[in-house]
């Protein structure tokens, strides 16, 4: 079934940069923003982590946590996130099991060949553990300010 506004969001618990771990249902009693991107330092990616890092002390005044998927390895995230200076957390999804259950795998096509793989999209999760509001395949420019609108609007 697909993934619905309203609805429980499915649970999930993957290693994380800094070698530690997150699990989406202790994150209940505050907003949560689940991204899931590509690939680490890849423009697209690094823009869209730059841009909720930049808002990230005004979603920590709403209480909510932000974390960024992909199937890069742990190692990776912690090289971007160095990188970049980003604060955020980065959890690594190598089974692809939080991208398949949160609908952002699929099939994509570039250059005229299709193959499967990340979808950029984002969740809101709302502080009772629901989908608050769905960005099906999104767009980095602007993106970050409009997820924390919707998340002031909660």
């Amino acid at each position: 079934m697909p993934l619905q506004e309203g609805t429980a969001a499915p649970d999930f618990t993957l290693p994380t940069d800094g070698e530690g771990s997150v699990t989406l249902s202790d994150l209940k009693g505050g907003p949560v923003v689940v991204y899931f991107y590509p690939k680490d330092d890849t423009p697209g990616c690094t823009t869209e982590a730059k841009d909720f890092t930049d808002l990230a002390g005004e979603f920590e005044a709403l209480g909510a946590t932000i974390i960024g998927i992909s199937k890069d390895s742990v190692k990776k995230h912690d090289k971007f996130k160095a990188k970049h200076s980003l604060n955020l957390i980065l959890a690594s999804d190598e089974e692809s099991d939080a991208c398949e259950r949160f609908d952002a795998w699929g099939v994509k096509k570039m250059y005229g060949k299709e193959y499967e793989g990340i979808i950029r999209s984002t969740v809101l999760i709302d502080s009772a553990g629901n989908v608050a509001k769905i960005w099906p395949k999104v767009k980095v420019k602007g993106h970050a300010q409009e997820v924390l609108d919707a998340a002031k609007a909660l």
